[in-house]
């Protein structure tokens, strides 16, 4: 055995590349599969992706008409391909960020279309001579300003894609007409094949299975909120290593990891918002709802979420607490917990109906309460005499964080309050059974 591998290993470049070819077709075909099995994996997840996918190819079915009918292709010529390219760049996988690309690429081309046939114009009465140097001067003015206001935080959020094909449509235009000699059949031909393919986007991405962006926002808001609800339900008696009754999903403690993802949330939820503003026409939220409330219930999010990240780290200390000090705080901090976490889910069921209740003052009232107990509890004169402080100090420190939690629980259910106000969220009176 030894000395035929030390043979093979010691054979000749030919032989070690006649090995290779051999094993080739195998690779191949394993990294073939492999590439099948993560593609099948990326559609069950989310089969939007699938349709989304087959949406953009009969968009560019659609427009490719214009090179195949030899009268549309008559009528726009080469510029035809100026559709193909708009359907590209423009589909996007929500309908907020297809409106936001295809309504900034119209206003953008028709803006950066008429700019440069003026342009042209106005270096036509400098004579041939000074119409290069003329053209030159605006390109260069008009392309630095637009890019630095490119820079502007507000400008660049919305309105970035669109300043870019502003510059780009002004300098073709401009540019190209001191070679062409119709210069405003140019640019309508330009024009209208990116209008033409930016509305096919848009009609596209609206009526065959819309994604709507702001729903995602909205849905996103409503699970942050669940995952730090369910974190603190669970984390008393995780934390104290208290028995819970009926609860088996409890076992694989993934509550203890869901709240995660919220920390790493704000520049998805800001792009988000951004997108959700150009979404007009969704029916279920309606002309102008107040996507920028949602950016402020997820920092709040997140600020509770940086203080249930500390106290996931004291789950797996070692030290002990002496049992004495430990049953004076268990009752309070549990109940806070408890309580906090309720009013978390009661939070997020509101969101998730968009409806007005009262349903959450009574948990975020008794959390208040036991955090009082607990402040007093924390400062009575016993403690101080009694207690190991190298042994109750990390304790003493999760209960610190743990009615430092409590405030933000509220502050986020003045943040829902607001919300609902502008969004005309319905009242439902909590007493009535649904």
């Amino acid at each position: 055995m030894n000395i035929e591998s030390l043979s093979h290993e010691n054979g000749g470049p030919f032989t070690r590349a006649w090995g290779w070819l051999k094993a080739l077709p195998e690779k191949l075909w394993a990294k073939a599969v492999d590439v099948a099995k993560k593609m099948k994996k990326l559609g069950e997840d989310d089969p939007r992706r699938i349709i989304h996918s087959l949406k953009v190819g009969l968009a560019l079915t659609l427009v490719s008409l214009f090179n195949y009918i030899r009268p549309l292709y008559d009528g726009f010529g080469d510029n035809a391909i100026w559709a193909v390219l708009t359907v590209t760049l423009v589909l996007e996988f929500s309908v907020g960020a297809t409106l936001g690309k295809g309504l900034n690429r119209m206003l953008a081309t028709l803006s950066g279309g008429a700019l440069g046939v003026g342009v042209h114009y106005l270096a036509t009465l400098f004579g041939e001579t000074g119409q290069p140097i003329v053209i030159g001067f605006f390109v260069f003015m008009i392309a630095a300003t637009v890019t630095f206001v490119r820079f502007i935080p507000a400008m660049k959020a919305r309105y970035d894609y669109g300043l870019l094909i502003f510059i780009l449509t002004f300098c073709l235009i401009s540019i190209s007409s001191y070679r062409e000699d119709d210069v405003i059949e140019m640019a309508h031909q330009r024009l209208t094949t990116i209008i033409i393919g930016s509305f096919v986007a848009i009609v596209i991405c609206i009526c065959i299975c819309p994604v709507w962006i702001g729903e995602n926002l909205h849905n996103r808001a409503v699970t942050n909120m669940e995952k730090l609800g369910n974190f603190l339900e669970g984390f008393g008696s995780e934390y104290f290593d208290i028995p819970e009754e009926g609860l088996s999903n409890m076992d694989d403690k993934s509550f203890l990891q869901g709240y995660k993802s919220v920390l790493t949330s704000k520049d998805t939820e800001e792009t988000m918002a951004n997108l959700a503003r150009w979404e007009l026409w969704n029916c279920r939220f309606g002309f102008r709802h107040p996507w920028k409330q949602y950016l402020k219930i997820g920092a709040l999010s997140r600020e509770c979420a940086y203080k249930v990240d500390v106290l996931n780290s004291y789950l797996n200390s070692k030290i002990q607490t002496p049992s004495e000090f430990q049953s004076k705080i268990q009752e309070p901090c549990t109940t806070i917990c408890s309580e906090s976490g309720k009013a978390l889910k009661e939070i997020a069921l509101e969101l998730k109906k968009m409806t007005q209740t009262t349903s959450v003052n009574p948990h975020i009232l008794n959390s208040k309460m036991a955090a009082e107990n607990l402040k007093s509890l924390l400062n009575t004169t016993w403690l101080c005499e009694n207690a190991n402080l190298e042994e109750t100090i990390p304790t003493a420190a999760v209960v610190l964080i743990v009615m430092d939690i409590v405030p933000y629980i509220e502050k986020i259910s003045e943040a829902l309050q607001e919300l609902a106000l502008l969004a005309r969220f319905k009242w439902v009176d909590a007493r009535v059974s649904p």
